[in-house]
């Protein structure tokens, strides 16, 4: 009984061997996986694990009945002979991997191909080879997820059954029962701890690609938060050159290289003097990638490398998208193909389509901006063109008799202007300037309505270096004449407050107008109004960006009394030094 043991043992490195064949198959991940697997997927896996049974089969022991001897390889079989081997082992895999179709379509192959062979065993291992595969479908729908203990207990059971088999179907019963006697606990052990090994080397050496997968993406994930910076700026020289310099102090090449659809755009490492910046794009293998928009892989010929002892054997060229469309390409230099692996390939196509990721948030965050800018200048637009005209006829009307009012209302009207066309070209401005800008309105306002119009400034000097969006509160102000002191023939007050807090300030605007509607109040600054009902839409786009620019904290508040006028305030958060807002 020892003396097969120690053979049946040494046969298990054929199990290695297949077992890492087998990981090579797409069909094997998804089985190990318990994930559902096609009809054609079925059938490779099926002839792969029927196959492995005859390989089993082939590689087992002779064992004569009568002399009571073992042979070596099996080549042909006399009617007194049979083998111990190891065709059980491919079964179970397929059933408890794949199922009973799985199992039972493996057993099938090797159980017929075992009857061909002949012996006075090959009925009953021939049926034994199919409930091995009936056995282990049932373990397969029984055991989620799949252990190797799993496949050791019902790797031995099967093989105790299929003892069982022989005893009650192969004749003469005495032979029968020397053999079993002879080659049972051997097979059963060798069996067992070959279906758990076989089990064991396919999960580790899948687990092991996901690890080498999930370092991979790792990397492409910390190489794009490191080049997010620069890409923000679109894709021109400077950025892709600080996003070459990143990458290829992080990877395994030698060199990195960043193309548009005409020029090379960056170059890090190797052959720099051969591959320059403004260089035009020759080869024939990056224009394919720009027009497939697919990655391919190239050998020295096509990558126009030169010098005498060029490093760059071969190269990776993968393309960059941008709204589905290729903007340029990212290449990774190497010095020969063999250098170029699976896991370099998993890099490159990651990290080419993280780089287009951010390219397209550069573009969305350029889009964002110009709609601000939009934004900005539709407050401009609705800067009545009356007011330019009103204020030019006042200042018409003061010249002769009071020159120098006239004088500082023209200084005044240039500095509103002028500070309203800057507000285009601004993001930020301070409320000391913006104070500035409501003051040279107001003051030709005041000018405009003689002594009908009351300002009153109630600000702190240590709030004046907060920041805030241009043309914020002179849409406010503007509001409070036209609709709050409409109405009012005389007495019109407005009162400008900035009040210091901690984390900011608190603005507030009032008046001692006729008031808001209760109605309005709840909608106002929140949706667009038609101007019939008192307001337009600057309100709306006031409120709108100091949302966007400082929080909810910092939406407008309307408070109305009727007849005791209204106030509109907001809070204005004071800036970390993060750049934030508290």
């Amino acid at each position: 009984m020892f003396e097969l043991l120690l053979p049946m043992i040494e046969r298990l490195g054929i199990i290695v061997m297949v077992a890492f064949i087998i990981t090579r198959f797409r069909f094997s991940r998804a089985m190990v996986d318990r994930k559902d697997v096609d009809r054609r997927q079925q059938y490779s896996a099926i002839l792969f694990f029927g196959v492995f049974g005859i390989i089993g089969t082939y590689t087992g022991i002779t064992f004569n009945t009568e002399s009571a001897e073992f042979g070596n390889w099996v080549t042909g079989l006399a009617e007194s002979e049979a083998i111990a081997n190891s065709r059980v082992i491919g079964i179970i895999t397929a059933g408890l991997l794949g199922g009973y179709k799985v199992g039972i379509g493996a057993g099938i192959i090797a159980g017929v191909h075992r009857y061909a062979l002949g012996g006075f065993t090959a009925v009953a291992c021939g049926i034994s080879a199919i409930v091995a595969g009936i056995l282990s479908g049932f373990f397969h729908k029984k055991t989620k997820p799949l252990k190797w203990s799993t496949a050791l207990f019902v790797g031995s059971l099967a093989e105790t059954v299929q003892m069982g088999i022989i005893l009650l179907v192969a004749r003469p019963f005495s032979q029968a029962m020397d053999l079993v006697g002879e080659i049972g606990i051997p097979m059963i052990i060798a069996n067992g701890v070959g279906s758990a090994l076989f089990l064991l080397i396919i999960r580790n050496v899948l687990n092991e690609e996901e690890k080498a997968g999930a370092l991979q993406a790792q990397k492409a994930l910390k190489l794009a938060e490191s080049t997010i910076a620069h890409l923000r700026k679109g894709l021109n020289r400077t950025s892709a050159n600080q996003v070459c310099e990143i990458i290829y102090k992080e990877v395994n090449a030698s060199a990195v290289s960043i193309t548009d659809k005409d020029q090379i755009l960056a170059h890090a490492g190797m052959a720099d003097d051969h591959h320059k910046p403004g260089h035009s794009i020759q080869t024939k293998a990056t224009r394919e990638v720009i027009a497939t928009g697919e990655m391919i892989v190239v050998g020295h010929e096509e990558i126009h490398c030169n010098v005498s002892g060029c490093p760059l054997g071969a190269a990776v060229i993968a393309p960059l998208k941008q709204r589905q469309q290729v903007v340029g390409t990212l290449k990774f230099y190497v010095h020969s193909e063999k250098a170029i692996t699976n896991v370099m390939l998993e890099l490159v196509q990651g990290l080419s389509a993280l780089l287009g990721q951010q390219l397209e948030i550069a573009e969305a965050e350029k889009a964002h901006q110009l709609a601000k800018e939009a934004e900005v200048k539709a407050l401009q637009a609705q800067i009545n063109p009356h007011f330019l005209f009103n204020s030019l006829n006042v200042i018409v009307s003061l010249i002769r008799s009071k020159p120098d009012m006239a004088r500082s209302l023209l200084i005044a009207l240039s500095k509103f202007f002028r500070q309203n066309l800057s507000a285009t070209t601004k993001t930020w401005t301070t409320l000391e300037e913006e104070l500035k800008h409501v003051k040279a309105y107001l003051l030709i306002e005041e000018t405009r309505f003689v002594d009908k119009l009351h300002i009153t400034y109630e600000v702190d000097q240590d709030a004046l270096h907060l920041k805030i969006a241009p043309l914020t509160l002179q849409p406010l102000v503007e509001n409070c004449i036209k609709h709050g002191l409409k109405d009012k023939q005389a007495d019109c007050e407005i009162t400008i407050s900035v009040k210091k807090h901690q984390s900011g300030a608190q603005v507030a605007i009032r008046d001692n107008g006729s008031g808001i509607s209760a109605d309005v109040v709840d909608v106002l600054g929140k949706q667009k109004m038609d101007s019939g009902q008192g307001t337009g839409i600057g309100m709306y786009n006031v409120n709108r960006r100091l949302v966007q620019m400082h929080g909810e904290r910092a939406a407008l508040n309307v408070e109305s009394g009727g007849l005791e006028g209204t106030e509109i305030s907001f809070f204005l958060p004071e800036e970390r030094e993060d750049g934030h807002h508290e």
